[in-house]
């Protein structure tokens, strides 16, 4: 059998597969193979992981997770184009490396993994915080992500109770999981460089399960909570029914405001938002 031809540069993989970045794609890609071994450094051992990476590219993570000894990369890749630049990757890593087209907020690539499974990926902006969301429901079947967003979604993410950045996506995340702030790259780490930095986010799902039906309550929980984040708790809440009752149940004052509430008081109104509608027999 005759060897294979060494895999060309990033940079030169970008060229012979015409990767422009798209912006309609919200592709930005690494080609600095430092901060690649970096990024998969930071998701620490991956000894036997199977890893799921989304919107790799022309591969420079990729090819960092490969030197790891992770027992198997599958890459989730939308654009065609990167698609044949992975499949000449996985040529050189026969067994470890699967390739798989597709729209990772239509698929449900976790399913084709066998446990344990990690999730390291450099997001497409357009598409990162919706796939967050739809991980974190899936949180007990993860064992880690290292996950890189916009600096300002990330922010978000690990946001503080009080603070501007606390919101719904930091409740959801920090309830789930133990958020760390682990990276922060400037716009000329990428090609094509974004206008904002960008950030890289650890997130360890936490051992209890929440269960789907939970999950669901705090989504709509916050989602009344801080879509009128101005309003105290009372007025916010109303679109969830005797927002009083609910209050009282969780023993919070309903003057209170989203931004000022705790995951453990968000916690305590998801499980009361859930009792009452399993006591209504809704579903």
């Amino acid at each position: 059998m005759s060897e294979l031809p060494p895999l060309p540069s990033l940079r030169d993989t970008v060229r012979e597969y015409g990767l422009d970045a798209r912006k309609s794609l919200g592709q930005h890609f690494l080609l600095d193979t430092a901060i690649c071994t970096r990024i998969a450094a930071l998701a620490g051992d991956l000894t036997g992981r199977h890893v799921l990476e989304v919107g790799p590219g022309p591969g420079g993570l990729t090819r960092a997770l490969l030197a790891t000894p992770a027992a198997q990369v599958l890459a989730v890749e939308l654009d065609r184009r990167a698609i044949a630049a992975q499949q000449a990757l996985a040529a050189h890593h026969p067994g470890r490396l699967t390739v798989l087209e597709g729209d990772a907020l239509e698929l449900d690539p976790l399913a084709a993994l066998p446990a344990p499974r990690r999730i390291i990926a450099n997001l497409p902006y357009n598409v990162a915080t919706p796939l967050l969301v739809a991980w974190l429901r899936q949180a007990a079947g993860i064992e880690g992500m290292t996950l890189m967003f916009q600096q300002e979604v990330a922010e978000r993410i690990c946001a503080a109770p009080g603070s501007d950045a606390y919101g719904r996506l930091g409740v959801l995340a920090q309830w789930r999981c133990r958020a760390q702030f682990l990276l922060s790259l400037p716009p000329g780490a990428f090609s094509p460089p974004p206008k904002v930095f960008s950030a890289m986010v650890g997130l360890t799902p936490h051992a209890e399960d929440p269960g789907p039906a939970l999950f669901a309550a705090m989504e709509r929980t916050t989602a009344a909570a801080f879509g009128q984040r101005r309003k105290m708790l009372r007025g916010s809440l109303k679109q969830l029914g005797q927002a009083e009752a609910l209050l009282d149940a969780a023993g919070i004052d309903g003057e209170r405001r989203a931004e000022t509430l705790t995951i453990a008081e968000f916690d305590r109104l998801a499980r009361a938002l859930l009792a009452r509608e399993a006591a209504d027999g809704v579903a």
